[in-house]
């Protein structure tokens, strides 16, 4: 079975490369970084200007290069350096070495050198690919060595006081939020430390916590693979990261000044979720036996970004293992993944932690236990001018008309005199079922008391006397 790991897709491609020879000697990574910044993006790593600055052995760039001329039959040599990465005058004279040896050969060409010819695999360089092939199947970019990304990943850390009250509440616009709800998060996002979001379901503890990607930040820079100890760990992953494309050119192959090295996408800040289906084994590398690579973590895949454990305590893993998982990185901000054959990486560990559960602290564990996470928030029930608000702003976003005093009454019947407790998610629930019921109804798009009356009953069973 062959697997083609493109950067435009997400393949989950590790290999474990056999290096018959020995890599070149690691490049100091201040000295391959040579990191640009401007206002706009921050942290940049240029374009590599030769083999070293790759920090990647030869033998792994031409057996890429083999891999892609075997998936893709014919390509041209400048889309061929396009594929891995790189720009064409670093594989140039590997193409020539591959050629020499009678495993690539060009096709035609368009008359502007080998970047502009057409190359394919002879059969002696098919067979010879089917022996790598055997071994792992990737093909696709160059990786980026561990040791390069570390050093980009703790060069884009966010500043200390970063976050100013001002772009805090821009990001919350969209919510109805209180002032003294935004003052408890704002030290704790500042911070970039561990933070656990407590409360009744339906509060709105998982969109508070949402509304924190809204935050404006400079773009970073990930790498698609990473390579450590002959290993490729698959990070990209287009479900959690967003592209940013640049609209310049497409092209990195015809000259150097491409802006920064194409091995790495520029992204926003990655923002993962993961819930009740988060397992101990989710936490490290996974290794697909059948492709024989790695894809890594959650953790990893956020680097720079969030992580939000959410409806924490009822993952498959108990509340201590999962918290004990993250001891070390939260003080010391690295990790440690293991390989399927023995060893263990160490990599950077820089995801903003959020715990957000419904459960209360002490279900989850004692002093100790919770003492490991920095910062704690008790997200309240809203009150009742809050909760009209927000029931009249969702009314709002679905183009609903309503009289004077009608929410406010319905509000006062069922809520005050009612006894039902106020949670942030009603006012979406009773008007998702006030719309359905106008719809079937081929009513006016407005909300009345009876419809409002109506939409309530049919939301929730606690008002409803099963004896009658």
């Amino acid at each position: 079975m062959s697997v083609i790991s493109d950067p435009s897709l997400r393949t989950g491609i590790q290999i474990n490369i056999p290096r018959p020879a020995a890599p070149p000697e690691p490049v100091e990574a201040e000295a391959i970084l040579r990191s640009l910044a401007d206002d706009s993006t921050g942290v940049v790593p240029p374009p590599p200007e030769s083999l070293e600055d790759i920090g990647i052995s030869v033998s792994l760039i031409e057996q890429l290069l083999l891999k892609l001329l075997y998936f893709r039959g014919e390509v041209l040599g400048r889309d061929l350096a396009s594929l891995v990465g790189l720009q064409y005058s670093l594989i140039d004279e590997l193409l020539e070495t591959l050629k020499r040896q009678h495993h690539v050969g060009i096709k035609k060409s368009l008359g502007m050198g080998n970047s502009s010819g057409i190359f394919a695999l002879t059969e002696s360089g098919r067979n010879l690919t089917r022996e790598y092939l055997e071994n792992n199947q990737y093909a696709g970019t160059v990786p980026v060595p561990l040791h390069q990304y570390a050093e980009v990943v703790r060069q884009q850390r966010l500043a200390e006081n970063w976050l100013s009250p001002d772009s805090l509440k821009k990001a919350f616009k969209h919510l109805v939020v209180e002032q003294d709800i935004l003052a408890r998060i704002g030290p704790a996002v500042n911070s970039n430390k561990s933070f656990l979001i407590y409360g009744q379901p339906g509060n709105g503890k998982t969109a508070l916590a949402e509304s924190l990607f809204r935050v404006e930040t400079a773009p970073i820079y990930l790498p698609y693979a990473i390579e450590s100890q002959g290993n490729i760990i698959q990070l990209y992953d287009p479900i959690y990261h967003q592209k940013i494309e640049d609209t310049d050119s497409d092209s990195i192959t015809l000259d150097r000044d491409h802006g920064y090295d194409r091995r790495w996408f520029k992204c926003r800040r990655p923002f993962i979720i993961t819930g009740g289906e988060l397992g101990l084994d989710m936490l490290d590398l996974s290794y697909n036996k059948v492709s024989k690579v790695y894809d890594a973590p959650f953790q990893l895949k956020a680097n720079n970004g969030i992580y939000l454990i959410d409806d924490f305590g009822r993952q498959k893993a108990s509340p201590a293992e999962i918290l004990n998982r993250w001891i070390v990185p939260m003080e010391r901000h690295v990790d440690y993944l293991s390989f399927q054959a023995g060893g263990k990486m160490t990599v950077p560990f820089e995801a903003f932690l959020i715990f957000s559960t419904n459960l209360r602290p002490d279900q989850l564990g004692d002093e100790a236990f919770l003492r490991r996470i920095q910062y704690k928030m008790f997200l309240r029930s809203p009150g009742r001018n809050e909760f009209i608000e927000i029931f009249e702003r969702f009314a709002e976003s679905r183009l609903l008309a309503h009289e004077p005093g009608v929410i406010d009454g319905f509000v006062e019947k069922h809520y005050v005199q009612g006894g039902k407790r106020f949670r942030r998610c009603h006012p979406r629930d009773v008007i998702s079922h006030a719309i359905d019921l106008i719809n079937f109804e081929s009513r006016p798009k407005k909300l009345t008391e009876d419809v409002l009356d109506r939409a309530f009953d049919s939301c929730f069973t606690d008002n409803i006397d099963v004896n009658d």
